[in-house]
């Protein structure tokens, strides 16, 4: 490969990376906890798009547990989301890098 063919892949690379990060929005991932009890969406971008809590949770006495539910929900769609951006990410770059060991388009993620 020589050095401009190598430049154009780059752009290229550049090109669908801007492109995919910008649909990063648009993939989604559900958390749950407690059987399903509390559920959070979170977005490729990292935000929380929905908390749904089983109406059976809300009351006063069952604060503490609804709280730690939440978060438990959170964390784990965060986790979810996060392995879901990179594969979408690393489909937009497929065949356009030759496999390079120890190539690391991780800091490209949001």
């Amino acid at each position: 490969m020589n050095m401009m063919d190598m430049f154009g892949k780059m752009k290229e690379v550049q090109s669908r990376m801007k492109d995919a990060q910008e649909t990063l929005g648009t993939i989604t991932e559900t958390g749950e906890s407690g059987a399903g009890l509390v559920k959070v969406t979170v977005n490729g971008l990292k935000n929380v798009l929905r908390i749904e809590i089983d109406p059976d949770l809300i009351r006063p006495d069952d604060r503490e547990m609804l709280q730690d539910l939440i978060v438990a929900a959170t964390n784990k769609a965060m986790g979810n989301i996060e392995t879901k951006a990179r594969e979408h990410l690393r489909q937009a770059t497929e065949g356009l890098l030759p496999n390079i060991p120890g190539l690391n388009l991780d800091g490209l993620m949001p």
